[in-house]
């Protein structure tokens, strides 16, 4: 019989997380920072509130000196989910669409 092959979930996750530019990971959950002009701020806090309701996830977006800054929290336990990283993908999906138009 062959040797059966099995990944920890969260091995698997940070894995998945480590191919998004600019994401960290700390207690919390996952941050970014993106520069964005006020308009493209408005546009990807609209994407970001619709993503996170449907992947039921608590996103925090804010403007700070012509910086938008992301918090996708984790669950209280603090382990990141599939959840998490997927909204953290789709964010960078709408950043690439709304930044190169």
């Amino acid at each position: 019989m062959g040797a059966v092959w099995r990944r920890d979930q969260t091995d698997y996750l940070t894995d998945a997380l480590s191919q998004l530019t600019g994401w960290t990971r700390d207690l919390r959950g996952l941050r970014r920072t993106l520069t964005l002009d006020d308009s493209q701020h408005r546009e990807l806090a609209e994407h970001i509130t619709v993503y996170a309701d449907a992947a039921e996830v608590r996103a925090q977006v804010r403007r700070l000196d012509g910086h938008t800054q992301i918090q996708l929290c984790t669950p209280d336990s603090g382990t990141l989910t599939p959840n998490e990283v997927s909204l953290a993908a789709r964010i960078e999906a709408a950043y690439g669409e709304i930044t190169n138009r």
